[in-house]
């Protein structure tokens, strides 16, 4: 059986957080102020306090936009994988499927919450590119 390798993990996590950083194109100011109700808005529908509460921060709008897409796939992959595993003889096939997924959208939570609280404005792996919101 083999070890586990914890450099090789974290090299993985840092090849997938190899995204779009556009941190220097934000007032340092709002950055710093904005900090915590950007880490908020990844935490599922808790994305709603920072989009009404710091409506006008562009560093909170950015993250609320990411927090926004992981919701939004978590949610839908949490009610197709609830149905499949239903399915009876192969339900379990689509539970470890939903399992990983949800092991996948965690790590993803990490890693914007981690941008948020070092003030860097970085797209999440894989859906960070799509925009819902506008930043003003």
């Amino acid at each position: 059986m083999a070890d586990f390798d914890f450099n090789e993990l974290k090299d993985k996590l840092e090849d997938m957080n190899n995204t779009a950083d556009t941190t220097s194109s934000y007032d340092p100011a709002d950055v710093t102020k904005n900090k915590g109700m950007a880490i908020l808005a990844y935490f599922s529908w808790l994305v709603l306090i920072p989009l009404l509460c710091a409506k006008e921060s562009r560093f909170a709008r950015f993250h609320c936009n990411q927090g926004l897409l992981l919701a939004i796939v978590e949610t839908i992959a949490g009610i197709i994988f609830g149905a499949l595993r239903g399915i009876p003889l192969i339900g379990w096939v689509f539970a470890i499927i939903g399992a990983a997924v949800e092991i996948v959208m965690i790590v993803m939570l990490v890693i914007g919450v981690v941008n948020a609280a070092n003030g860097r404005a970085k797209e999440l792996p894989v859906i960070g590119t799509i925009h819902l919101l506008n930043e003003q």
